[in-house]
């Protein structure tokens, strides 16, 4: 039932208004002064306030900023006992709904309710849509708890609250949209747009089209003005992935945006001003690109002040237990199958595998094991290369004289020689500390090892 609050110190008025609303099937709530009207309107379900601009305690028109702020999907209609247009004016300014004559307008008191409660309905569940999009892609929807995954996400946090530059990098599939989802959510400009482009899907001509956009009669087709990413992305965020990809003439010009804050549609003249938050990604290494000059370096330190870099599944190997779990829900929920179980062989044969599609493969196995089993997953419903997989340090010999056999003695003299200390002994190999972990998980070896 939808409720309307009545907020008029005239008891009789009060009573009418009550009597004619509540017999429309409206719940009524009343209120003598601003102040029980207020503490009304903050502890409960309310649709529509009618409110007095004339209150002992208060007046109505500088009422309404607290009453939206105490309630934000009321509307607010005032009532006033003269046609006071300064005050509906004001009332109009400050957030009101609209604003009645008392007495004179009764017959029209139901008919605009009913449009109060329409509107008061419609930001409800556009609210609920936002908390929606905003828990969808929160940092509690990244799952994991290895090390590599939570340094990951603890800087993603940190950066988060800024408008610093950050490039996320890795290989393909390891969820770079997620974080950058995640950290526009996460920051200032959440309500705004977070405009998203894989630079690998245009040709350069239809890049600089969706990038900067284009005025009507720029090129054959431009029948109409078309505002580009960057302009949608004002005051929010621009994610551009794969940005490897861009050509270099293009780079130059998004390097000039970033500098200038501003930036000239093709076909005009005149130049747009623009401010957003630019988050890229790449599977590519930009500064070997930079340094063979397929990306130009100075774009490259400009998006390099912060980077983070996603590890690949095959390094959070105690991950994808939660991972499977998760699609498997997932999944069975789309196509109600209730209570399916994961058998521990399937289960096996998931961490045993070293993905190199990352989550994005994982779950589409996931996938298509779901469809393919009735009540357990089990081994049989995987493609036949996870079926087949195993770890190094899971085979049954390894030959004294095989380079697994060399690499490994070496990362444990090397282990030893540092006391166990990993940081040191990744240095001292010159590989990075994720690839040294990712080592010893295969070869089995522990810093106690002799």
């Amino acid at each position: 039932m939808k409720t309307v609050l009545i907020i008029d110190d005239e008891v009789k008025l009060r009573s009418l208004l009550s009597r004619i609303i509540a017999a429309e099937g409206f719940e009524v709530l009343e209120a003598g002064n601003a102040k029980t009207g207020l503490k009304l309107a903050a502890q409960s379900e309310i649709d529509v306030i009618l409110c007095d601009v004339k209150l002992p305690d208060g007046n109505g028109v500088s009422l309404v900023p607290l009453l939206k702020t105490a309630n934000p999907s009321a509307e607010i209609v005032l009532l006033t006992a003269y046609g006071n247009i300064a005050d509906g004016v004001q009332a109009m300014k400050n957030g009101a709904f609209d604003y009645l004559v008392k007495g004179d307008d009764n017959d029209k008191i139901i008919p605009l309710i009913s449009r109060a409660v329409e509107k008061s309905q419609l930001q409800k569940k556009v609210s609920q849509l936002e908390q929606m999009v905003g828990k969808k892609y929160s940092f509690s929807t990244i799952l994991g708890t290895s090390k590599a995954i939570l340094t990951a996400v603890d800087l993603a946090k940190k950066v988060a609250p800024l408008d610093t530059p950050v490039l996320l990098t890795g290989e393909t599939g390891t969820g770079k949209e997620v974080f950058a989802q995640a950290i526009h959510q996460s920051s200032g400009r959440a309500s705004k747009n977070i405009m998203a482009l894989n630079c690998s899907t245009f040709g350069k001509e239809n890049l600089e089209s969706e990038l900067f956009g284009y005025k009507q009669g720029a090129f054959t087709g431009a029948v109409k003005d078309k505002k580009g990413l960057i302009e949608e992305a004002h005051q929010g965020t621009l994610f551009l992935d794969e940005i490897g990809e861009l050509p270099l003439e293009l780079q130059a010009k998004l390097l000039r945006v970033l500098e200038t804050q501003e930036f000239i549609k093709l076909g005009d003249t005149k130049p747009v001003k623009t401010n957003f938050r630019l988050i890229a990604a790449t599977n590519r290494n930009l500064q070997i690109e930079s340094e063979e000059k397929r990306f130009r370096s100075d774009l490259y330190y400009r998006l390099n002040v912060f980077q983070i870099q996603l590890p690949p599944l095959r390094d959070r190997i105690r991950d994808i237990e939660a991972l499977t779990q998760y699609y498997v829900d997932f999944f069975a929920n789309q196509i109600n199958k209730r209570n399916l179980r994961i058998d521990p062989e399937f289960l096996d044969k998931m961490q045993q595998y070293t993905w190199p599609g990352n989550i994005r493969e994982l779950r589409n196995v996931i996938e298509r094991s779901v469809i393919l089993s009735d009540n357990i997953l089990l081994p049989e419903s995987l493609p036949f290369d996870i079926q087949q997989a195993q770890h190094s340090n899971k085979n049954n010999t390894m030959s004294a004289f095989s380079i697994n056999s060399v690499e490994k003695l070496h990362i444990q003299k090397v282990l030893n020689f540092c006391k166990g200390n990993k940081a040191e002994t990744a240095r001292l190999l010159e590989i990075g500390i994720a690839t040294l972990y990712r080592k010893l998980e295969e070869y089995g070896i522990s810093s106690s090892d002799k």
